[in-house]
């Protein structure tokens, strides 16, 4: 038995994996985007230092009267100056409700996207478009299209991390955070497609306990974390809080160990980015090992400046992420670049996805 609300009561350790589609496509590349070009290029943005183009960004955003945005995963001055800093679903819930006229979002471009779906009335602008997502990427529309031809009466649940189109092909959107409970609250009786992420798939499952079809998606940065990893970190800090990200490749084989008294059951969670956030606050732990990508590791150590925070893995780094940075936010506010629009008949019946999802928290 696990006494660890992020786990099951009891772990199953035999699991029937559902049917897996093939993956759709490469991820893209952003070693040189055209935001990047474009500030190299600028008469003004190469002569500014760090602190003058801060002080260029504080003045415009009062003058466009503009919002800044920033995912967990961000670099450590676009966080710092971030009007809010959060996960997924919690950058969902700020952009629905504020009054801002401008939205600068600091993440990927599906983000951006949520936002503008959801703010139809407001601009929503993104400093680098091409911030894509390995995860999105591994599915399309047509793709989805084909999927629920082979299974009519089947629920499609879309993670966030996908692009609009996709979402306007799924009954419901969740985050890793609320995954869990948009499923249980779709009928028993209900065939459900969970798409992109395998990983994330298979760890409601086991919550669950619903049989589920999964897409063959995968994070490239949460994909490369490996139950190997996990017990090398727990042998060098035996008494440190084990924080998972659900996205992790280790995640299916560490429920295995936790059911085989393997891993520490009471002191491995498994938590969206709000939730690591969320639990460091309120554990006595005076250290954390965080199994998801780097960024969050700022975000954390000024939450709690008191506890030691160790990276599972040094080297998961999400480059779509880092391409949002200092020069390319103030080229974004001074230019107005690059505005983030959805079309209004994909733009329609993706947000009636994304409700369901802001309904269940």
């Amino acid at each position: 038995m696990v006494k660890n609300p992020t786990l099951p009561t009891e772990l199953q350790v035999q699991v029937e994996l559902p049917t897996i589609m093939p993956r759709s496509k490469r991820r893209p590349s952003v070693a040189y985007t055209e935001a990047q070009r474009a500030v190299e290029n600028d008469a003004e943005i190469p002569y500014l230092s760090e602190q003058e183009l801060i002080e260029r960004i504080q003045h415009l955003r009062k003058e466009r009267n503009a919002i800044i945005l920033a995912h967990n995963y961000q670099i450590p001055i676009i966080q710092d100056l971030a009007d809010f800093v959060g996960d997924s679903l919690q950058l969902s819930q700020q952009a629905a409700k504020t009054d801002a006229p401008l939205i600068v979002f600091c993440g990927v471009h599906f983000m951006a996207e949520t936002a503008a779906i959801l703010c139809p009335d407001k601009t929503v602008l993104i400093p680098d478009p091409e911030a894509g997502c390995s995860l999105a990427a591994t599915v399309t529309a047509e793709e989805v299209r084909q999927w629920k031809a082979q299974h009519p009466d089947g629920v499609v649940v879309a993670y966030v991390n996908t692009n609009a189109d996709v979402k306007a092909e799924a009954d419901y959107c969740c985050t890793s955070s609320n995954a869990v409970k948009v499923v249980q609250a779709i009928p028993e009786d209900k065939e459900i497609l969970f798409l992109p992420d395998m990983f994330l798939g298979l760890y409601v499952q086991r919550m669950t306990g619903r049989k589920m079809h999964l897409w063959m998606g995968e994070c490239h940065v949460h994909a490369g974390f490996r139950a190997e990893d996990i017990v090398n970190a727990l042998k060098q800090y035996p008494e440190a809080d084990l924080l998972l990200h659900p996205e992790c490749g280790c995640v299916s084989q560490c429920m295995y160990a936790l059911a085989e008294g393997e891993l520490p059951a009471e002191r491995t969670f498994v938590y969206s980015t709000g939730g690591m956030v969320r639990h460091v606050k309120q554990s006595p732990a005076p250290i954390h090992l965080v199994a998801t990508e780097v960024g969050m590791m700022h975000r954390l150590r000024k939450e709690a400046p008191h506890k030691q925070f160790i990276a599972v893995k040094a080297d998961a780094i999400c480059e779509y992420m880092k391409t949002i940075t200092l020069p390319k936010l103030y080229r974004s506010l001074r230019d107005g670049v690059y505005e983030v629009r959805v079309p209004e008949e994909i733009a329609q019946r993706a947000r009636r996805a994304i409700e369901r999802m802001l309904e269940v928290v």
